[in-house]
């Protein structure tokens, strides 16, 4: 293997973090922010890339940092190496509500495809790239799931979906159409277009966008229900405008908190 061997467990439900055991000399790399705690004798470092293409000299490791700008991330990630002559712990949480999806690579050909703001974690060696799409349509209309990336290797990787998860093991030829955003990830045999809604109406006021993504079989693809996006519009559109303060957004213990606040508007 050219990925480092890595156990793991997931702990909690709607909040969840993933506890990584390290064998002596192991590491795990992970996206900046994902970090939630470590056992002392892990050594945390920041390198250029994935670190999967760091004993190919200068040019190795500037073709994975550069894969990585390409899918609006940032050049660099940290690596989590155990240092320790014993088994040492290293945790990674969610960034909102929704499930880790762990996905072992060796069981995919070697290769999954998710989006680009799925990927948590992953065993050093572990190759976290762009998938180029080849049909015109998905650069234009594709939207969230234009730019996807690219998990290669043969180690394990983490993947965060938001909400509830779907699991759908599609057979050949067989077709799903979704939402963009809803896409967590897919095996290497899905092919993946965008197609139009299509309709006056669905498109003027069917309010769900007027492209989806056909994703077609054989393969395995995971869906998730609510999406950031989705997520950070709802946030949006609920808070307060201009600076006022809510309490309640029209309830009794709302008014209440606005006599109290001095503000007699109803």
């Amino acid at each position: 293997m050219t990925s480092h061997e890595i156990d793991y467990e997931i702990f909690g439900e709607e909040m969840q973090y993933v506890e990584i055991e390290l064998d002596p000399q192991e590491a795990v790399v992970a996206e900046a922010g994902s970090f939630m705690m470590m056992d002392d004798g892990i050594k945390m470092e920041t390198i250029f890339g994935d670190g999967s293409n760091q004993n190919q000299g200068v040019m190795g490791k500037l073709f994975s940092a550069g894969k990585r700008l390409l899918t609006g991330e940032s050049l660099f990630m940290t690596a989590y190496l155990n240092q320790f002559h014993g088994k040492r712990k290293v945790s990674f949480a969610s960034p909102y509500p929704g499930k880790i999806v762990p996905i072992d690579l060796t069981n995919y050909g070697g290769r999954f495809i998710c989006q680009k703001d799925a990927f948590l974690c992953a065993a050093k060696g572990v190759s976290v790239g762009i998938e180029f799409s080849r049909k015109l349509g998905r650069g234009f209309f594709g939207g969230e799931g234009f730019i996807m990336q690219k998990l290669e290797g043969d180690g394990m990787a983490f993947v965060h979906a938001g909400g509830t998860l779907a699991r759908r093991e599609l057979a050949a030829g067989e077709v799903l159409k979704v939402d963009t955003g809803c896409i967590v990830g897919f095996t290497k045999d899905v092919n993946y277009d965008i197609e139009f809604i299509g309709g006056i109406r669905n498109s003027l006021f069917g309010g769900e966008g007027l492209f989806y993504a056909t994703l077609r079989g054989p393969g395995v693809v995971y869906i998730q229900s609510l999406p950031f996006s989705r997520l950070a519009s709802r946030v949006f559109a609920a808070a307060p405008q201009g600076g006022g303060k809510d309490k309640g957004e029209g309830s009794v213990l709302g008014g209440i908190g606005r006599l109290l606040d001095g503000d007699n508007r109803f």
